[in-house]
């Protein structure tokens, strides 16, 4: 019997330099702003009011960028994640533009490592993604790295010597601040503190402060799975309690950031617009059932080439129930604490 469908790839149908083109390109929509909102407590002025972003330069209306982000994302799933395990982690992601409705996202992948694990049955593989627009534009890119299964067959055993030489890129730690694109045509100079929810502008902001954003939201199977499928994610784990040992159904890693995001609100209502994710790891597995809290701290502040615009570097930790401690890793493993999801360093653009 022959088969006409894609099975996805193992870890090793991948070599360094492979170069994958994602089908299905996306157009983007403003029904995928409104889901998103439903599926998000997300408030933020410049992509909730399209009058909010045009008096501050952003006209026609853009979407958030984690929109932009999940699709791109959801097409490199079914050459690169279809048999994960479990996403890992992403670097040096920047926006380089505002993304629309009516832009059509396309994404390819270059494969720039390759690390057998020493189980020998799974590895992972790191990929630099690129979205481009219609017009051929780069919308956003950014590395990640996955761990994936190792084919099972014939001739081929778990713990074989065919493993690839191990090459593990050399990823910035984070984006420079000098290296962020800013929207063309962005001013902050007239911005409205009272519509956008606060008044805290950049300079009330210190580095080392910590925000707890207080409010919590439970994570339900059908609105994870709904979400998973709006960004057209085929990754087996998040849909098919065959795929994992235990029978659950692992919540996509991407789904946890905009739910943290968007509970960013409460202390971050003025940091409107990601431009560079710098780095971000998925810390432990998320499950339907379980609340999500979130809390940030201020890593770095920087100056722009936009008299008005100010840039803040971003912690942004997501966790299982509320920490009101706000601890990121045990003080004496050096381990995530228990509870810790989610730990994503990020740029965002606030008002000067």
């Amino acid at each position: 019997m022959t088969s006409k469908t894609n099975p996805g790839n193992f870890f090793e149908d991948f070599t360094v330099g492979q170069v994958l083109q994602h089908a299905t390109p996306r157009t983007v929509t403003e029904g995928d702003r409104a889901v998103y909102g439903s599926l998000y407590p997300t408030r933020f002025a410049v992509p909730s009011s399209a009058a909010f972003a045009a008096s501050v330069g952003l006209d026609p209306h853009p979407v958030e960028e984690l929109i932009a982000f999940h699709i791109a994302f959801g097409k490199t799933v079914p050459d690169v994640s279809l048999n994960a395990i479990a996403n890992l982690g992403y670097a040096e992601c920047r926006f380089h533009q505002p993304v629309v409705p009516g832009d059509t996202l396309s994404t390819t992948s270059e494969v720039i490592g390759l690390k057998q694990n020493s189980n020998g049955k799974s590895g992972v593989v790191y990929v630099r993604s690129t979205a481009t627009n219609q017009r051929g534009e780069v919308a956003l890119d950014w590395a990640r790295w996955v761990m994936v299964h190792k084919r099972v067959s014939t001739g081929s055993t778990a713990g074989d010597d065919g493993a690839p030489e191990a090459v593990v890129p050399d990823l910035a730690p984070a984006v420079a601040a000098a290296d962020l694109v800013l929207p063309a045509g962005l001013d902050f100079s007239s911005y409205d503190f009272a519509a956008a929810g606060e008044p805290h502008r950049f300079d009330d902001y210190e580095v080392g402060e910590k925000i707890d954003h207080v409010d919590g939201v439970t994570l339900t199977d059908s609105e994870h799975q709904q979400a998973t499928r709006l960004w057209q994610n085929t990754a087996k784990v998040h849909f098919n309690v065959q795929a994992r040992p235990d029978g659950t159904r692992l919540v996509y890693g991407g789904h946890v950031i905009s739910l943290a995001r968007a509970l960013s609100f409460n202390g971050l209502a003025n940091a409107q617009l990601i431009a560079a994710i710098n780095a971000g790891a998925h810390t432990a597995p998320a499950f339907g059932g379980d609340t999500i809290y979130a809390w940030s701290e201020v890593l770095e502040k920087a100056e722009t080439s936009i008299p008005s615009v100010g840039a803040l570097r971003l912690r942004l930790v997501a966790t299982k129930d509320r920490d009101e401690s706000m601890t990121l890793r045990d003080a004496e493993t050096g381990k995530y604490a228990p509870g810790v999801l989610l730990d994503l360093d990020y740029w965002a653009l606030i008002p000067r």
